[in-house]
């Protein structure tokens, strides 16, 4: 079957390289109704040739030749395209997919040759399917990942939802927030998602209506904070 498969697609690629009249005598250029399909023009002569399964052809410049994933590539009206080659993981041999666990927003495969490589997001995106990267999840192009992935540390402590303004109206990209029970130590939410546990240095303690350290006078409730340690 593999070797019948291979023979006719040498003698289609063949049949549409004689049907091609090559625009420049020298270049590469696409074919105009399949977009992973292209032909090498030499002296007036075409060659057809194929990207590999799940790239296409970038047709930007006739006198390169380049193939890359379909979210970079405008085909057009070049719809068609060839027979995909589908592994456990991986759609097509090549490119960026979402993982096959469906709840593994965060995560996606990069397909090399049938072969998915496992990729995490940056804490907080989801895998955009059609923009082959990982995006927030209210700008994805996912229905089904639509709440934001959050971390819960071994005290218990998860990120708020919403953002996290200051007094004058800014949002915090990466807001911080005081430790129930300990003046010196703090939380901090990356991208105000992936939490953290921070500490002020010694003699000063965390002002949570500053977002900052503080001197521990400064800061109501906590004012003996360091003379109780010593006791």
């Amino acid at each position: 079957m593999f070797i019948y498969t291979l023979v006719f697609m040498c003698t289609y690629l063949s049949v549409k390289a004689e049907e091609v009249h090559c625009p420049q005598r020298t270049g590469f250029f696409p074919d105009p109704y399949q977009c992973d399909l292209y032909y090498v023009c030499s002296k007036g002569k075409a060659e057809a040739k194929l990207c590999p399964d799940g790239l296409v052809f970038n047709d930007g410049n006739p006198n390169f030749e380049r193939c890359d994933i379909p979210a970079n590539v405008d085909c057009g009206d070049r719809t068609e395209l060839q027979q995909a080659k589908p592994s456990r993981g991986c759609p097509r041999a090549n490119g960026y997919y979402r993982h096959d666990n469906p709840l593994a927003c965060d995560k996606f495969y990069n397909c090399v040759n049938g072969k998915p490589h496992e990729l995490p997001c940056p804490p907080g995106l989801v895998y955009d399917d059609v923009a082959s990267s990982c995006a927030w999840p209210q700008d994805a192009n996912r229905k089904d990942c639509t709440k934001p992935i959050k971390d819960v540390l071994d005290d218990g402590f998860t990120c708020p939802d919403g953002p996290t303004m200051t007094a004058d109206g800014r949002t915090l990209p990466h807001p911080t927030f005081a430790h129930p029970n300990d003046c010196q130590k703090f939380y901090i939410c990356r991208n105000g998602i992936q939490p953290q546990k921070g500490s002020c240095s010694a003699g000063k303690v965390y002002n949570e209506d500053t977002f900052t350290c503080d001197d521990p006078d400064n800061v109501p409730g906590c004012e003996t904070y360091y003379k109780e340690k010593k006791n």
